[in-house]
């Protein structure tokens, strides 16, 4: 194995383990840490890595490829037809606009009308590895930013395949192959031949797809050995990928399209979790390649003209943006997430661009400007989020934003702070409310917080992870602390704070799953509650009913079942490192139960119960 190979991946891991953790630490974000990462380990400041960042990009564009896939995979035709008006309004709207704006500007400028367009259609794309990973760690995915964002940006993942077929027309002459790399095999060939080689290319993707990959799948899961899956489902993402560098397209932008193939096989779920982990890393280091592409040499060169571009593409991006949420009837604080969030040029932008370059419609100078602003638009944007967070929606982001700085002064506030509030925090709340125990609601949804505050209910809108806020809503005289977020990531970080700021408050946590379930015992907290468990437990008492058993049996077993299964849980947290231990203890423990329940149900606990089962004695 090459040397240098080992020592470039342990410059990048050791920059992530190293600056990640401290972006996290100051409430910037991983994405953050990444990219700051990137540029300190860049060739411009301590010059660990790169060549002016030029084989930076090759080495972590496979995670943009892998992520493309995974996004693939999540397009179901019921989703995008359920979507359908927002992403083509939303999408086509924020794309028409910002191209236009970009190509008036460009055109002004000296471009010709060409380099204007081609340039416009490049800068309208934003960054969905950026976006969606910021949203995904601040919990906004399912508010009507996250949908919104989700929407425009697979919008502009769609438009990718009709931009590629549309810029060769705009050549002058036929493309310069590469480099490096596969010979491309439209090399040399005139834009109109290259248009329709590029949609035979596309056709051919989901042909294969569809009528080999999923075949090839179903050969490979028949051998039921699950590493050879996921070698399986590595060898589609790089095969597909490499076959569109030969053919002179986007390797991301052929495996986005062989994730929609493979989108309504009964294989998504497991290619989703055998591709995840790959993603993540390979994700991690694109943002470490993006910090150290930033050639500063060229921004000292023109400060300037960067700056003025930069600032340019951004302003107007916001300005499509902005509007686009309004007519998407976005509240204030939900579109300003919209806007920033998407303000910035996306990966993408890398691929257009370098294939304008090959078909000579812009200047090599003028290409690695426009890269350049590419990058330092994406550095920019996790800081405009947290900007936003921290100064723009605490004063604005609600109309009663500054009742909620005044509870800071609040004494003997209510007893529950309930933070979270969607389908399982909200039952919670009106439970504890019809019952006469009033709770305070945290919740960073600026729409769910209208409503509830029309029903009623006292909601303070904010990130519960910040001290400040959990200050705000009475976290030092309530008694009870229900972390409800559907972000495991978000509750642990939420139980981390509380127990260093608020020691006395008791912590009650939602876990969607026993693993959720093991890491909460770790962190000391003994009030975990799996959302599926009793749930799950009342529909096989209901089961057991319609099967002729008593009510009051039935409901007996269901409670022991829940009572044994707490007990489980507990004793096989601590062998689940263990995979043989974790197995031959889990076996144990399911024996254990059964017999329990067996003992249980054969012992006549009461023979009045016939209550229980009045609505059988009334019919």
């Amino acid at each position: 194995m090459n040397s240098a190979f080992l020592q470039d991946a342990l410059i990048y891991l050791a920059a992530a383990v190293v600056f990640v953790p401290i972006a996290r630490k100051l409430g910037m974000g991983a994405v953050l840490g990444y990219l700051i990462g990137g540029i300190i380990i860049g060739p411009f400041f301590l010059g660990f890595i790169g060549q002016e960042g030029k084989d930076i990009m090759y080495f972590a564009e496979f995670g943009v490829v892998m992520m493309l896939f995974l996004i693939g995979l999540e397009m179901e035709p019921a989703i995008f037809w359920r979507m359908r008006r927002l992403i083509l309004g939303a999408g086509m709207l924020q794309m028409g606009a910002t191209t236009l704006l970009c190509f008036t500007a460009l055109s002004m400028i000296g471009f010709t009308w060409p380099a204007a367009l081609a340039c416009g259609l490049a800068l309208s794309m934003s960054s969905t590895a950026i976006v969606m990973q910021t949203l995904k760690e601040k919990g906004l995915t399912k508010t009507e930013a996250g949908r919104s964002s989700f929407a425009v940006l697979l919008f502009q993942d769609i438009a990718v395949i009709p931009i590629l077929a549309f810029l060769p027309l705009l050549a002058i002459t036929g493309v310069k192959p590469p480099s490096d790399g596969p010979a491309s095999l439209m090399a040399g060939l005139s834009g109109w031949t290259q248009t329709l080689a590029l949609l035979v290319a596309v056709n051919a993707v989901v042909l294969v797809g569809r009528f080999v990959f999923v075949p090839f799948l179903r050969f490979i899961a028949r051998i039921r050995l699950r590493e050879l899956f996921t070698a399986a489902a590595l060898l589609i993402v790089i095969g597909t990928a490499y076959l569109m560098m030969l053919v002179g397209l986007s390797p991301a932008l052929g495996t986005f399209l062989a994730g929609v193939v493979l989108a309504t096989s009964e294989f998504r779920h497991e290619l989703e979790s055998d591709i995840e982990p790959f993603k993540g890393i390979l994700l991690g280091l694109f943002f470490i390649a993006v910090g150290a592409s930033i050639n500063f040499k060229l921004i000292f060169d023109h400060p300037l003209q960067v700056a003025a571009l930069v600032c340019g593409v951004i302003v107007i991006k916001s300005a499509v943006l902005y509007a686009t949420g309004k007519v998407s009837r976005l509240s204030l604080d939900q579109n300003m997430i919209f806007t920033l969030g998407l303000g910035q040029v996306g990966e993408f932008a890398f691929v257009l661009f370098a294939f304008i370059a090959q078909l000579q419609i812009l200047s090599s100078q003028w290409t690695d400007m426009m890269m350049g602003a590419t990058a330092i638009s994406m550095t920019i944007t996790p800081l405009l989020l947290l900007m936003n967070e921290r100064l723009i929606l605490p004063r604005f982001g609600t109309k009663e934003a500054v009742r909620e700085k005044e509870a800071d002064s609040i004494e003997g506030g209510h007893p529950v702070i309930i933070a979270g509030f969607g389908h399982f925090g909200s039952t919670i709340g009106r439970f504890l409310r019809a019952n006469g125990v009033d709770a305070t609601i945290l919740d960073n949804d600026s729409d769910r917080v209208d409503v509830l505050r029309k029903m009623g209910f006292t909601v303070f809108y904010g990130d519960a992870t910040r001290p400040d806020i959990l200050r705000s809503a009475g976290a030092e005289s309530a008694k009870i602390l229900i972390a409800a977020i559907d972000s495991p990531e978000i509750n642990f970080d939420l139980i981390e704070k509380t127990k260093k700021e608020f020691p006395s408050l008791r912590v009650m946590v939602r876990a969607k799953s026993r693993l959720d379930a093991y890491e909460l015992f770790d962190m000391g907290i003994d009030d975990v509650y799996r959302e599926s468990l009793d749930t799950s437990v009342r529909l096989g008492v209901d089961v057991l009913c319609k099967l002729g058993f008593r009510k009051y049996a039935a409901t007996r077993a269901g409670q022991n079942f829940i009572r044994y299964d707490e007990a489980a849980l507990r004793t096989l947290a601590a062998h689940r490192h263990d995979q043989a231990s974790y197995i031959f203890n889990t076996r144990e423990q399911i024996e254990l139960q059964e017999q329990l329940l067996t003992i249980d149900r054969e012992t006549v606990h009461n023979v009045h119960d016939d209550a229980w089962d009045s609505e059988k004695r009334e019919e």
